[in-house]
């Protein structure tokens, strides 16, 4: 087949695909976990059931597929984030702050969902990426002599991502900043 075609089709794949993922989501959001079914995402999605069962088996296969994107896109935007700031320390208040942000914003969701969601190697992959992003910046902060240097970055990362983790459960994004600086203070170089 001639390139041009190649790339067209593709295309179109990948655009049926979004569009499943997200009538998958717009649905689950609004009936449940238990409460879509795949003629539902089929005609939401605006495609026939057996295009939709070429794509995927079952609404958890959707599911997890939907999951496995938002995760990639938040580490791409904790990336940037990262990329963005001129020196170490903005540079990782910046990304605590937004995966503290991210956080909050993911505290809202369905407790069925997010048990289901929050398993499999995708998010295994996912946190050992943030984690090592995390670690680097410290350890850089820690050359620098702005982080504190006699606790492994690795191990200073790991309180990051569990004080962070409270973000999900406080009641403003002004109580997110405070914890995000609250963490930033346990970093600091106790001398």
């Amino acid at each position: 087949m001639p390139k041009l075609w190649n790339e067209t089709i593709e295309t179109h794949r990948r655009e049926v695909r979004e569009a499943i993922l997200d009538a998958t989501a717009a649905l689950v959001a609004e009936h449940g976990l238990r409460g879509v079914t795949m003629s539902q995402i089929a005609e939401t999605a605006g495609i026939g059931r057996a295009t939709l069962y070429k794509y995927f088996p079952d609404v958890e296969a959707i599911l997890g597929a939907w999951h496995e994107r938002q995760i990639t896109h938040h580490l791409q935007q904790l990336t940037h984030v990262r990329d963005e700031a001129s020196d170490p320390g903005t540079r990782l208040e910046s990304v605590l702050t937004a995966y503290a942000l991210m956080t909050a914003a993911r505290g809202g969701h369905d407790v069925d969902i997010a048990a289901y969601l929050h398993h499999g190697p995708h998010v295994a992959h996912a946190h050992e990426h943030l984690h090592g992003l995390l670690r680097d910046m410290i350890a850089e902060g820690a050359a620098g002599g702005d982080l504190r240097s006699d606790t492994d970055p690795g191990e200073l990362a790991t309180y990051c991502l569990h004080a962070l983790s409270a973000a999900g459960a406080l009641p403003s994004e002004a109580a997110v900043h405070r914890l995000v600086q609250l963490t930033l203070a346990g970093l600091r170089d106790p001398r």
